[in-house]
């Protein structure tokens, strides 16, 4: 049975719009010592130790948390839950708001790998701040306080003033994300999300066993044209029969679909914004088959058209 657009875009925007984190970027030679303690270690200091940390704590603690997400649509508050069990990494965020809504996600802990530009293997964390750093100015500051508890803020400006800003919180005695705030070029706040109540986090401390993942084959098509910084990242292989193709600049991604047009379940073409998520929709025609492409990102909306546009066949 053929998964409709429909469905797809509510869970994708669901799982974008309340992410703890924006990328997780692990390398496979360091998934063995990836939940090491740092409790005792010194506090960070620099960003990059701050990066490195946040990221390894979206990955090592387990918590239950609440939180509220805030666009110029609505307000929603949310449950949230991160366990760990044999290695398995088991993320449920549940909406306490109107219609019960729940998205899971299950993933293997240091899996998920963010690619560099050019690169054949996955870089380290390091490779991750120092790409990230060519395309956003990173800020720190310290002495914040967020849900009762100390914190760190990290400020990730663009540099072409043509993509959003991110803002974090990180927790000073975990490195977890306590609060994240989107802004547009102009400065307008388009959401935040924020932990409100965070129980107590335990750090993981089972043996990690990472299994041999083969990457999805390559689609037919790709992005002729993308902003300066944003890489194709590799996709697993149980998303094949979605023909996705996924592309990141350090914190934002942008995912692309295409599919056979399938009658009345198409979507409209053009170009739309529901709370932070731009929505791009154009149909394709290749030989004799007419593609649907769906372009879906935390990017601005002309952005990401541009990017659905480019997409050619080979």
């Amino acid at each position: 049975m053929m998964v409709t657009w429909r469905s797809r875009l509510v869970a994708l925007g669901a799982l974008m719009s309340v992410s703890l984190l924006p990328l997780q970027a692990y390398a496979q030679s360091d998934t063995q010592n990836l939940c090491v303690d740092t409790s005792a270690a010194e506090t960070p200091a620099s960003i990059e130790q701050w990066l490195e940390r946040s990221l390894q704590a979206s990955h090592c603690y387990t918590f239950q948390a609440r939180a509220v997400a805030i666009n110029s649509i609505d307000v929603r508050t949310l449950a949230l839950s991160h366990r760990i069990q044999d290695g398995i990494r088991q993320q449920v965020v549940q909406q306490l708001d109107g219609p019960s809504i729940s998205v899971e996600r299950r993933s293997r802990v240091g899996q998920l790998a963010w690619k560099a530009n050019g690169s054949n293997g996955f870089p380290s964390l390091k490779g991750w701040t120092e790409h990230t750093s060519e395309v956003y100015d990173i800020s720190l500051e310290e002495g914040a306080r967020v849900a009762g508890r100390d914190a760190v803020k990290l400020r990730f400006e663009p540099h072409d003033n043509q993509r959003y800003t991110h803002e974090w919180w990180l927790d000073n005695a975990t490195g977890l994300l306590l609060k994240h705030v989107l802004s547009d070029p102009t400065d307008r706040i388009l959401e935040t999300f924020q932990v409100t109540q965070l129980h107590e986090p335990e750090r993981y401390e089972g043996q990690i066993v990472v299994d041999a993942t083969q990457p999805a084959s390559e689609p037919s098509w790709h992005a002729e044209w993308l902003p300066e910084g944003f890489v194709a990242q590799p996709v697993s292989a149980r998303d094949e029969e979605a023909h996705q193709r996924l592309y990141s600049d350090g914190l934002a991604t942008v995912s692309i679909f295409a599919e056979p047009q399938a009658g009345t379940q198409n979507l409209k073409s053009g170009v739309s914004q529901i709370g932070v998520s731009s929505i791009a929709v154009e149909a394709h025609t290749q030989g004799d088959l007419q593609w649907q492409l769906v372009g879906i990102g935390e990017v601005p909306p002309s952005m990401l058209q541009r990017i659905v546009h480019s997409v050619e066949f080979d």
